[in-house]
């Protein structure tokens, strides 16, 4: 199915002049010894007493390096929520529009498309987590822009397969946003060697997991350069700050590190698996590929209290779809493992 960015797009967003930012006007100037007397700021150094660069050039650059790809293909934003609040704005007319979500999954898009006053079409995932490609597709009208997919899936921790991620790439008109939060955990490639294949296709990553900056707020979307020439025209002109760039510079810098703490949290995953295996009250675990392990067990409300007196905060998924008495545990470092471990033998 032929995709059309001109037909997705919100008619205001096509004819909307970009704000325009006193950087904006020099980023293809060596700024180095420039005078600035443009932007109304503090002119006393302090290391951030200047607006930041709105492009975030380099950040960019390490991670289109890193990712094998093009800065004209990254999005940077305030979090990886800003990133697809943004994909609402863009692309989703309030009160007409509809986007499609696969319960059990990120909350966000649920919210966000409450927030936006854009319909949720929810089409629960099958009972082993996979999308139901065919209910999916029936779900569609031509309201429908987006579809949403978390892989590997929060809470449950899966992967989604193959086939039916490219039967909703090639049979689907609107955007399909792949949400790999988690994808640095996983043995599957991720998504984005398909961008030039699919120019549907829309892929946002975050640093808030393997790259252990949740504290920062960096989400990134990758997509084809139409798609992100169309989120640009509708960003803040400064909506990621100065000192959250030069952190993720230094952190992507340290890529030796960065795959040691990935390999260690995996390490610890397989460690706390072959231990809940031997726990009398957990019912099932599910396969994972991320940082955190979904479990069945005999009362989710019994036992999550239990570890909340033990001072062991997890999260209680028993009221999401397909996730009755429910446990989502997160992996910690060696050491808080040790603990939830000691304190789960005891329960």
């Amino acid at each position: 199915m032929k995709f059309d960015i001109n037909t997705i797009t919100r008619e205001n967003v096509k004819t909307l002049k970009p704000y325009s930012s006193a950087r904006d006007e020099f980023e293809d100037f060596d700024t180095a010894e420039m005078i600035f007397l443009d932007a109304n700021e503090n002119p006393f150094q302090n290391g951030v007493n200047r607006y930041p660069d709105p492009q975030q050039l380099s950040v960019k650059a390490i991670l289109a390096k890193n990712k094998n790809t093009k800065q004209s293909q990254i999005l940077l934003g305030n979090g990886s929520d800003e990133v697809l609040d943004l994909i609402f704005r863009a692309f989703c007319e309030p009160k007409k529009d509809n986007i499609i979500s696969l319960p059990p999954t990120y909350g966000m898009y649920s919210v966000l498309a409450n927030i936006n006053a854009v319909e949720n079409r929810e089409v629960l995932l099958s009972n082993d987590f996979q999308p139901q490609v065919e209910k999916i597709l029936e779900a569609v009208d031509d309201n429908t822009k987006i579809i949403f997919l978390c892989s590997p899936n929060n809470p449950t921790g899966n992967s989604f397969s193959d086939e039916s991620v490219v039967k909703l790439l090639q049979n689907f008109k609107g955007l399909v946003v792949i949400d790999e939060a988690y994808i640095d955990f996983s043995e599957k490639e991720s998504w984005l060697t398909e961008i030039d294949e699919y120019p549907n296709l829309v892929i946002t990553q975050t640093l808030s997991k393997a790259y252990g900056l949740a504290g920062i707020r960096l989400g990134i979307c990758y997509a084809s350069e139409a798609v992100i020439s169309v989120l640009n025209k509708i960003k803040p002109p400064y909506n990621v700050n100065e000192l959250t760039q030069q952190k993720a510079v230094e952190r992507l810098k340290d890529s030796d590190k960065i795959k040691q703490e990935i390999a260690s949290i995996v390490e610890q995953r397989e460690e706390l698996l072959k231990v809940l295996l031997e726990v009398d009250f957990v019912e099932k675990i599910y396969p994972t590929e991320a940082n955190f392990v979904l479990v069945k067990v005999d009362d989710a409300n019994k036992r999550y209290d239990q570890l909340i007196e033990k001072g062991i905060v997890i999260r209680n998924r028993t009221t999401q779809p397909l996730c009755e008495n429910c446990l989502r545990f997160t992996i910690g470092t060696e050491e808080e493992n040790a603990v939830l471990i000691r304190e789960l033998k005891l329960l």
